[in-house]
């Protein structure tokens, strides 16, 4: 499969596949984790490295390969290559990211994943112009086929994971491999044959560019991926603020003043009136939310709910782990639920009081922190901060 490939190359665009799936892996894992950042962009972020990593470490195997000399490549079939591939990551991390990730949905996620992936490959290989022509072993391109979508079903896997640390690393390292795998089970498959002299001409038709400066481009994309895996790699200070806080329960009043950071005390919640039903008359709280899902409708209970949030006209429940989408607004879901156990702290934001673990002071609102297997913040308005500290338990502490 290798014969010929220069090894420095092929092991850099098994890394580069590598560092791409981490990043984008790492972007993916905190859609469901970040309240403060648009779902929107981290999932376009984690798209754009996966894709950007698939379709340079594909470029950097064609540079590896042993070519004939007199090799270009066309522009625009390389351009349609890489738009195939941004594309078919981008619809497919979408499709897992909302609702309940079925297994059924995954995999028909993971099938147009990998046929995208190996239509990239085609696509990009028949860029190449020289007087050669290109033939295909059909067994191989079925293979290749397989394991793109093999690969497309271990990285979606990866992506609903929401892992970090030692099982992230594992799961890029295993998605570079396979990435790698399907490519150059492709080259095995493909062979140059000279053309005839009538057909000379028909080469060269379009806007083509040298390896030379097809290698450019390779190193600067290699040069952008490598810094979003680094960047990735910096710790969240805040995060890490957070953590060391809540690892220490028993927290000085001055430790805690300078860093503007409090561990919320267990108070008692008072009785208040409906949450959005000012001079309404009183209504049995709803014991339980429903969530929508592949499969139907479940319903979670109001003591697992940490968090809900607006999204359009409908909201989305954290259960402390992950977020799943609720058929009601965000008015109906606060005329429904227990005042005593749920606040409105912003427009768009629900949280349930007795699971805040941390409050920390944010330009002229707040962030409160949620607990469970995967803690989340949310933001307070300036003009709930006053309430929020008074279920707390915090409102006389301001000079403490």
């Amino acid at each position: 499969m290798f014969e010929g490939h220069d090894p420095y190359l092929v092991a850099l665009s098994v890394a580069i596949a590598s560092l791409g799936g981490y990043t984008g892996f790492a972007l993916a894992a905190r859609i469901r984790n970040t309240p403060g950042v648009s779902n929107r962009v981290l999932l376009a972020g984690a798209a754009g490295f996966l894709a950007v990593g698939i379709w340079t470490m594909h470029f950097v195997g064609m540079l590896a390969a042993p070519l004939p000399p007199d090799t270009a490549y066309l522009v625009l079939p390389t351009i349609i290559s890489f738009l195939i591939c941004a594309l078919v990551v981008g619809i497919s991390l979408f499709f897992v990211s909302i609702g309940e990730p079925s297994l059924k949905r995954v995999a028909s996620s993971a099938v147009l994943l990998g046929v995208g992936i190996a239509s990239m490959h085609y696509v990009g290989i028949h860029g190449l112009a020289g007087h050669f022509g290109i033939v295909h072993d059909r067994t191989m391109v079925v293979l290749s086929v397989a394991v793109a979508i093999v690969t497309a079903y271990g990285g979606l896997r990866a992506f609903l994971a929401q892992q970090e640390g030692v099982r992230l690393i594992v799961s890029s390292t295993a998605f570079g491999i396979a990435v790698s795998g399907m490519h150059y089970t492709a080259m095995l498959g493909m062979n140059f044959e000279p053309l005839t002299g009538a057909a000379h001409h028909q080469v060269g038709g379009g806007l083509a560019a040298s390896q030379q400066i097809l290698s450019i481009v390779v190193a600067v994309l290699c040069f952008v991926i490598a810094a979003g895996f680094l960047l990735s790699l910096v710790p969240d200070q805040r995060r890490q603020t957070l953590n060391s806080v809540a690892a220490e329960p028993v927290a000085s009043p001055v430790a805690a003043a300078a860093v503007e950071l409090i561990a919320v005390p267990s108070a008692a919640p008072r009785p208040v009136g409906p949450l959005g039903g000012l001079g309404q008359p009183l209504r049995a709280p709803a014991p339980r939310l429903p969530v929508e899902s592949a499969d139907g409708t479940h319903f979670i209970e109001t003591a697992n709910v940490r968090s809900v949030r607006a999204d359009a006209h409908y909201t989305r429940v954290h259960d402390g782990t992950r977020e799943r989408m609720c058929p009601w607004s965000i008015s109906e879901a606060e005329a429904q639920l227990d005042p005593s156990l749920f606040l409105r702290v912003h427009r768009s934001h629900i949280v349930a009081i007795p699971h805040v673990a941390l409050v920390r002071k944010e330009g002229d609102g707040a962030v409160l922190e949620l607990d469970g297997p995967s803690p989340h913040r949310v933001p307070v308005s300036r003009a709930k901060v006053a309430e929020v500290k008074a279920r707390l338990g915090l409102a006389n502490r301001r000079h403490a």
